[in-house]
């Protein structure tokens, strides 16, 4: 007797529940005359591992399956995520879950094609409808499961609150894993407090930077994943071609090798401007309450431009820039701004206020100056620097900016700053390169969104307090700037007698 085609499928996947890699191996024509899998057997060695621990840890029960997976290039990590989320919504359709990437060109033209492909390619096809941005179950009913591509923002990361689906499953996927900020992972854990329920968490990267919790996975929250280092070079979709001219170009054990093709993080971030341990320093280091305190307060004014950036101000005296909440203010017009600046520098006896005057920041400075704020200096982020390299020869950094960063780098050694993950982000995702003068140059803002980072809204304010000197004391100044305490007067001389004759 001949087996209801929808009985048996049923019946395969009720079998599949709880095993992804057994449900990949029977839902495509792997090996199929005239398919486009005819030539391919299955899985990669490497997707079969994953999908196995995936289904062991499922079995198991013993809490959710948290898989990161650190590659090369072109080893098959977008097919992978396709069949995990059609695995997903065919087994359980009350599954509910979000897919992100480090972009929103790359979820749109990487993963979510890839799943498009795979979607049209799966027995299962009938049991979910691709839409633009999501994966639903069918029939659509007010139970049906979903699983939604959702873009992240350092600055938002509610929008990853609130995935619950207790008594079912959550699947959870991040792609490039290495490039989503802190806020989003520690946001996304709120989804593994549900009780009796499927919860599965995979992350996929290139091992690009030592710090953040992409490296943490393989290092300070090791025993909480299972992990897996894939080398290009032992999966067959890669050209060995290429991979064979990179080995002869950097060599084996070059930090290009390690992260483009042996899924190795780098020895060190090498164009990571501030490094991360920096930056725990300064966020861990005690206050002492009488620290600097005979120092002058300083406020930098980063102003938002457009769309997600933010206005930001932050304050610091001496070594102590903890002691003052940082402002976050988004869509706040330039008059508010400017109002609000006011305002505090006031209340807190500001001796001196930097603000970003490109752009629309010129109109704050204005209209600071217009309410009669004492001390208000306009920095031009791309104006010129006045830091020379040691020998005395050129300018050391490529413009203010640049120079901004490196005194504000060199003062992390011994600063303070509050324990703010956002801050941490900002301050540790930023890189930097040389120019044709061969000096610092940081990269652009646009260029860290491109990278699916957020504007370093929080680290330019606080870079801005160090943009000019405020007082002596040695840490806060350039090298050849320090202002010394002295009794010459150079007017001495020019007293009335000078200016209006000797009547005598």
């Amino acid at each position: 007797m001949i087996a209801d085609p929808l009985e048996e499928m049923a019946r395969r996947l009720e079998l599949h529940r709880r095993d992804p890699l057994g449900f990949v191996e029977w839902a495509f024509p792997w090996g199929v005359a005239g398919s486009p899998l005819a030539s391919h057997t299955g899985p990669e060695t490497w997707q079969a591992d994953v999908l196995r621990q995936i289904g062991d840890a499922l079995r198991e029960g013993k809490g959710p399956a948290r898989i990161a997976v650190a590659s090369g290039h072109g080893v098959g990590k977008s097919a992978l995520v396709a069949w995990l989320l059609l695995w997903a919504l065919a087994t359980d359709p009350a599954t509910r879950g979000v897919v992100t990437a480090n972009t929103e060109t790359q979820l749109k033209t990487k993963t979510w094609t890839e799943l498009a492909k795979w979607h049209r390619l799966a027995l299962t096809h009938a049991t979910c409808q691709l839409g633009a941005s999501s994966l639903a179950a069918q029939p659509a009913d007010e139970v049906a499961g979903r699983i939604d591509m959702v873009p992240w923002a350092a600055h938002n990361p509610e929008a990853f609150a609130g995935l619950h689906n207790q008594g079912s499953r959550i699947l959870l996927v991040f792609d490039e894993a290495s490039s989503i900020a802190d806020s989003i992972w520690e946001t996304a854990e709120g989804a593994l407090t549900d009780a009796g329920t499927e919860i599965v968490w995979v992350v996929f990267g290139n091992p690009t930077r030592t710090q953040g919790r992409f490296f943490e996975c393989f290092n300070r929250f090791r025993e909480n994943w299972l992990t897996q280092q894939v080398d290009s070079r032992e999966v067959s979709l890669t050209d060995k071609v290429q991979l064979a001219r990179w080995l002869v170009d950097y060599g084996e054990d070059s930090d290009f090798m390690r992260v483009r093709v042996r899924g190795q993080f780098p020895r060190a971030g090498t164009m990571q401007f501030i490094d991360g341990e920096r930056v725990t320093g300064a966020m861990t280091r005690l206050l002492d309450p009488t620290t600097d305190t005979g120092l002058p307060l300083v406020m930098g004014v980063d102003v938002a431009r457009f769309g997600d950036d933010r206005s930001v101000i932050f304050m610091r005296r001496g070594r102590d820039a903890r002691s003052w909440p940082i402002e976050k203010h988004q869509g706040l017009d330039l008059m508010t701004l400017a109002g609000r600046v006011a305002e505090r520098a006031a209340a807190e006896g500001v001796r001196a206020v930097f603000v970003d005057e490109g752009g629309v920041g010129a109109g704050v400075v204005d209209r600071l100056r217009q309410l009669g704020v004492p001390f208000v200096f306009g920095v031009n982020f791309g104006g010129a620097a006045e830091r020379w390299d040691a020998d005395g020869a050129k300018p050391l950094y490529a413009n203010k900016r640049a120079e901004m960063w490196g005194n504000m780098k060199d003062w992390l050694a011994q600063g303070i700053v509050p324990s703010d993950a956002e801050l941490r982000a900002d301050l540790t995702g930023c890189e930097y390169g040389f120019n044709g003068k061969n000096e610092i140059q940081l990269e652009k803002k646009d260029d860290m969104k491109k990278r699916g980072l957020a504007s370093p809204d929080l680290a330019d304010a606080l870079a801005l307090t160090f943009a000019h000197p405020v007082t002596g004391a040695s840490w806060d100044q350039p090298p050849a700037q320090q202002f010394y305490e002295t009794k010459y007067d150079p007017f001495a001389k020019f007293d009335e007698d000078y200016w209006w004759g000797d009547n005598d």
